[in-house]
């Protein structure tokens, strides 16, 4: 019903804000990524909406990119998953880590969040890890201050979808080395491709 609301931010709590565009305030349920980037009262805002209805209740919960939107309707199609639960675990993990944490089966830091326990965490995982793509996981830039001649140094060192492994693993903010490192202990088959490799470069930097 609604793809977006553009307006004025007039106030923000805990979990909402009201941002007032046509002459009306609108009451919208956001996650923590949201409220830590919000611009000052008074000063134009854009979020992503979706339009929630139940039986008593009609609610508008927003985001600030159509990715992460995307990644709360993800949620919303997990058994077990209601909008609450949903805008608890953006709340405890940002929507990129959230991606990560799903490839790399990470299901204890998606039971973190409030009201999540192991089974769900481990619903969620199964239920999207399919969904979720690794155009969607990288940014568009080196996080961490690492350079493309580093990256690119450490990432010769192997071939096909190590390298590509690397790079990746290095844009999520590992330094080079650590990266390599990573990769280097993963027995990489002929049917292993960059993602299958940084899954499991992932697990062995989560210990």
């Amino acid at each position: 019903m609604f793809s977006y609301i553009k307006g004025t931010l007039e106030e923000y709590w805990e979990d909402t804000i009201v941002v007032e565009s046509g002459g009306i305030g609108w009451n919208i349920h956001v996650p923590l990524s949201v409220l830590d980037r919000l611009p000052h009262v008074g000063e134009q805002i854009k979020v992503y909406t979706s339009f929630q209805v139940k039986e008593d209740s009609m609610t508008l919960y927003g985001f600030f990119s159509r990715q992460d939107l995307k990644m709360f309707n993800q949620l919303l199609g997990v058994t077990g998953i209601g909008p609450k639960a949903a805008l608890g675990i953006l709340s405890s993990l940002s929507p990129d880590d959230l991606r990560m944490a799903i490839i790399a089966e990470d299901s204890k830091a998606i039971a973190k969040a409030p009201g999540i326990g192991p089974k769900t965490a481990k619903r969620v995982i199964l239920d999207l890890k399919d969904k979720i793509s690794m155009d969607e996981v990288l940014p568009l830039q080196f996080a961490g201050g690492q350079t493309e001649v580093a990256v690119t140094a450490a990432a010769s060192s192997v071939d096909g979808a190590g390298k590509e492994a690397i790079e990746a693993l290095v844009a999520l903010g590992y330094s080079p080395t650590e990266a390599t490192k990573a990769v280097r202990q993963v027995t990489i088959t002929e049917d292993m491709n960059s993602e299958a490799v940084l899954k499991a470069s992932l697990k062995f930097l989560a210990f």
